[in-house]
């Protein structure tokens, strides 16, 4: 997926829910389920549990100024993040689904050592196979 087309299908999914009322098929409740789950597994700190809703290549963005990272990078990004923190909270407040993409608006709570941190954060996922392929980060300001 090219950046360009990845920005056409976030324009999309960011269309008011009203403007699409109908139900959302089987395969984006599964998609929509298994990016929640994904978010939960983070209080685990465990990355197996974590990695096991990601493909091998995934390809994960941190936040919109970071380069992305693929498979082995995208993982030890993410662990860095896990190993720094004692706790970690992902609070889901609105999730949604059109086709293969699911975003949601999150803030993501960290207990380290040297302090807490939150962040408010658009979450944009593309899932393909029962696997997260795609995941990118936006901050909300």
């Amino acid at each position: 997926m090219t950046r360009q087309s990845f920005l056409r299908t976030l324009a999309f999914a960011l269309v008011p829910l009203a403007a699409h009322a109908a139900e959302l098929s089987a395969t984006e409740k599964a998609n929509l389920d298994l990016v929640t789950r994904f978010c939960q597994a983070f209080a685990t700190r465990d990355m197996a549990k974590i990695t096991e809703f990601l493909s091998p290549d995934v390809v994960y963005r941190i936040t919109d100024t970071a380069p992305a990272a693929k498979g082995p990078e995208a993982i030890a990004r993410i662990r860095a993040y896990v190993e720094r923190s004692t706790a970690i909270d992902f609070k889901i407040l609105e999730s949604w689904a059109r086709g293969s993409v699911v975003v949601n608006e999150r803030i993501d709570a960290f207990t380290r050592p040297e302090g807490n941190v939150a962040y408010h954060l658009t979450g944009v996922f593309v899932v393909k196979d029962g696997k997260i392929v795609e995941w990118a980060d936006y901050s909300i300001r």
